[in-house]
């Protein structure tokens, strides 16, 4: 069955956001004299919930801190590190391949809509996009569950061989998997010590994979 949609991730994927929001939370714990481990910050990438960093850096500093003051100070640094980001690479070449080939292109993510949506219109990207799968906060429909894959599919018209996923997270590969689509994974700095093993191919960039080869992989006649 032929492919009729690429459904990527947003933040690691599209755009890099997982190292600038793991920086930030490295520097809010570090004005206070801790360590942000990895293995610690990896258990909320592509999902909402797990770790906590705020209470974790109060349990460290012993004491109750401020709050608001620490999280608007952290958004503020998080979003002036996005702004530098673009598109990772390989995604412009396949966002123009799949609209050249005629297959549509959707976004299937764990973040909010707005989140997004602003980050598209920076990038000058807020157009052409076939279907937009948000999580909007409410962790009951965040990945690893399958239900944004699945209410993508349904607004898309597709089955689940008819698309294919692109993910960067552990969270986001099971998700995609759950849902029976093939997944691709493309990790970035934070998470690419992770296991994607569940994924059906890892590459380290989409620009490694070009489209002519993936769907030459995917539509092979045996799968």
């Amino acid at each position: 069955m032929a492919v009729r949609a690429f459904l990527f991730d947003f933040g690691g994927t599209l755009v890099d956001t997982e190292l600038p929001s793991f920086q930030a939370w490295q520097e809010m714990y570090g004005e206070l004299g801790h360590e942000l481990a990895h293995e610690r910050w990896v258990e909320r990438v592509g999902t909402i919930g797990g770790f906590d960093p705020l209470g974790h850096l109060e349990s460290l500093a012993g004491g109750q801190l401020d709050r608001d003051a620490i999280r608007a100070r952290r958004i503020r640094r998080r979003e002036e590190l996005i702004r530098r980001e673009r598109l990772r690479a390989g995604v412009r070449e396949y966002l123009d391949a799949a609209r050249r080939l005629g297959i549509s292109v959707g976004i299937v993510t764990s973040a909010p809509t707005e989140w997004v949506a602003g980050h598209l219109e920076r990038l000058g990207e807020a157009d052409g996009w076939d279907c937009l799968i948000c999580a909007d906060r409410d962790a009951a429909l965040a990945k690893p569950r399958p239900t944004l894959y699945l209410r993508a599919l349904a607004a898309l018209d597709l089955r689940a061989e008819e698309a294919v996923a692109i993910e960067d997270s552990p969270n986001g590969v099971r998700a995609a998997r759950a849902a029976g689509l093939f997944c691709v994974a493309v990790p970035n700095v934070v998470t690419a010590g992770l296991d994607l093993s569940a994924a059906d191919i890892t590459v380290e960039s989409l620009a490694d994979l070009p489209v002519e080869r993936l769907l030459s992989v995917v539509n092979r006649p045996e799968r």
